[in-house]
């Protein structure tokens, strides 16, 4: 069980505090496929971070299985967040010079797994997005839709717990879209917990529980 308690999140805008989240609280269960929607700025991004530890709240509690977050070192947390978490950033986070098989390769390398062992993860991993024939191809040489699925690879590597992702078709047309909105389905099917963050309203209708979060609130979607 991942669980957001009472979370907020205040930046500092040189003297004026903007208030991205406003006391958000949210749980996660195993097996879970949760989309959060909402607007362009409306806190849906900051809420995603503070979840897979990648920011800290300004107050509240982000808890897994019972364990307050907050109570880490940084190196507790990077640490948990190789092993736990898989994230889908909304720009895709790939290294330009890297190939597609060393990108998804990538965590794995964090983690210790032997060269043998992770490279035929990876090829595994991008045979199953539709990539084989595009694995030794860098970022640059992939369309949009095929650098997402390379990061959607990457995010599954690890196997992890969470797989947490931030407008993952936002850039994509309507093909690139659909073979995406399969990959999820695949994940959740296989035991993946997901928590999505979208605008889409084809995106969160996969999702068996919906979030809309609005000005920071995060509430039941209507």
């Amino acid at each position: 069980m991942l669980e957001v308690r009472q979370v907020s999140r205040v930046y500092e805008l040189g003297e004026v505090p903007v208030h991205a989240l406003q006391d958000a609280s949210l749980r996660v269960a195993d097996g879970d496929f949760i989309a959060i929607t909402g607007p362009s700025g409306s806190g849906k991004t900051t809420l995603l971070q503070i979840m897979g530890c990648l920011d800290r709240p300004t107050s509240g509690q982000v808890l897994l299985d019972g364990r307050d977050l907050g109570t880490l070192s940084d190196g507790e947390r990077t640490r948990l967040r190789l092993e736990t978490f898989g994230f889908v950033f909304q720009r895709f986070h790939l290294v330009s010079v890297l190939t597609a098989i060393e990108n998804v390769a990538v965590p794995l390398e964090a983690l210790g797994v032997d060269a043998d062992e992770r490279y035929e993860r990876a090829r595994e991993l991008l045979e199953q997005v539709g990539l084989l024939e595009r694995i030794n191809f860098p970022p640059a040489r992939l369309s949009g839709g095929e650098r997402q699925r390379v990061a959607i690879a990457r995010a599954a590597a690890n196997q992890p717990r969470f797989v947490l992702a931030d407008e993952p078709t936002g850039a994509l047309h309507s093909e690139d879209k659909a073979r995406v909105i399969e990959l999820f389905r695949r994940l959740n099917r296989a035991g993946q917990t997901i928590v999505m963050v979208t605008h889409d309203p084809e995106m969160a209708r996969l999702a068996d529980h919906r979030m809309e979060i609005r000005d920071g609130v995060l509430r039941e979607a209507a």
